[in-house]
């Protein structure tokens, strides 16, 4: 509970609840962890070593997909994606507007045309219905977002997609040791990204990976990550020339993850279980702080989607406060508490909107965006540490309240 001399908010010249900032997410990285990567900086590989099969080999087996692809980065994964999904000029590809930027870039560096669907008001994700909405015959592929760590409705995208012969895209980068009707995430779409940068579950430092149960897909992805060259003799135009004989196929990228990164990865992995607990328990506590405020509407989740919370949002009741989302992140961040905003809809960003997109075409997803702020969230948070996240909430809107 707040000490009643400490309700004067820091930002108006309180005590602020903490002396030193929480943020909102960080890595947690052991000795175990440390002494992996050592001993790959002592071995004779740094990268397209053993380390990197052992990694994807180690996803693939945890999600339960054939396949596992690793790339430099989640962007670079993104980009595969949409290069396997045979995404170019003329093709539509649909995605959330509520998401990192990367989610539609990758559509756009293969030259297809970004189409946004609509959000569902409760759980932010994309809506299934929004998308019949906007599917052409230019479409070609669908990018899902897991948002927040809690998965799509994949069942009714997917049977949509099959329908029409769409390729699904499972953008998975906040939802890592999820599950949808029992089965995790990461072998049901056609190709799911996930992402290790430092404030997912587990991370490489920056890195990321497309796992899929298609040989095909999973052929083009390799490819496309180490230049769009191959050594392989099924492969190879030209047949028994020496084992120095490469060819280039396609016009790839270096998106190739090192070995230290893949050391690291595979140590977290181990570890990914406990993390994914640990980010429930705090989010129990959150929701549980916050059920009664008047002021706060708190994630929804639906039956049979088992969320591995990347993030936990937090939606304000703006006509009930007497300040905006900024005055109300701007206290929060005074209190020492290290919140953020996820996310500035794409096309917002004034790339898109040199590309024609306007305000008015995601009406839920926009209204959404006015309100909300992401809490603290990462394994390594204490008890305290939460409990300091729902006080220095419970003081601002307090204070903000009519």
């Amino acid at each position: 509970m707040l000490n009643k001399l400490n309700t004067q908010l820091a930002i108006l010249g309180g005590q602020p609840v903490r002396t030193s900032l929480l943020p909102y997410g960080r890595q947690w990285i052991d000795e175990a962890d440390i002494e992996t990567v050592v001993q790959t900086l002592k071995s004779p590989f740094l990268t397209q070593g053993p380390k990197i099969k052992e990694f994807e080999e180690a996803v693939a087996q945890y999600v339960g997909a054939k396949y596992a692809v690793a790339f430099s980065n989640g962007t670079a994964a993104l980009h595969g994606a949409c290069f396997a999904a045979g995404i170019g000029e003329g093709d539509e590809v649909i995605t959330t507007p509520m998401t990192f930027a990367a989610s539609a870039n990758c559509v756009r560096y293969c030259g297809g045309e970004v189409v946004f669907a609509d959000i569902e008001a409760d759980t932010y994700n994309i809506d299934k219905y929004k998308i019949k909405d906007v599917l052409t015959s230019k479409t070609k592929a669908i990018i899902a977002v897991d948002f927040t760590g809690q998965p799509v409705d994949l069942d009714e995208i997917m049977d949509l997609a099959r329908d029409r012969k769409i390729i699904v895209i499972e953008d998975a980068a906040h939802s890592l040791g999820a599950e949808y009707k029992g089965r995790k995430v990461g072998a049901i779409a056609d190709m799911t990204m996930f992402s290790f940068h430092p404030v997912k579950h587990v991370t490489t430092g920056e890195g990321g990976v497309i796992t899929t149960n298609s040989a095909e897909l999973y052929e083009k992805l390799l490819l496309f990550r180490s230049h769009g060259i191959t050594r392989d003799q099924d492969l190879l135009e030209l047949k028994n020339e020496g084992d120095w004989y490469y060819e280039m196929h396609e016009l790839g990228f270096n998106y190739r993850m090192t070995d230290i990164q893949a050391a690291l990865g595979s140590s977290q992995l181990g570890k990914l279980d406990g993390f994914v607990k640990r980010r429930k328990e705090i989010a129990k506590q959150y929701s549980e702080a916050f059920a009664k405020n008047s002021t706060i509407i708190t994630p929804a989740q639906k039956p049979d989607h088992d969320s591995s919370w990347h993030l936990y949002i937090i939606q304000l009741k703006l006509d009930e406060l007497t300040a905006g989302r900024k005055e109300v992140f701007d206290a929060l961040r005074k209190e020492n508490i290290g919140v953020n905003v996820h996310y500035l809809p794409v096309h917002y960003h004034p790339y898109y909107k040199k590309l024609g997109y306007k305000k008015g075409i995601t009406p839920t997803a926009e209204a959404l965006y006015e309100g909300i702020i992401s809490l603290p969230l990462f394994p390594a948070m204490s008890d305290s540490d939460i409990q300091d996240v729902v006080n220095a909430v419970e003081k601002v809107v307090a204070h903000y309240r009519k």
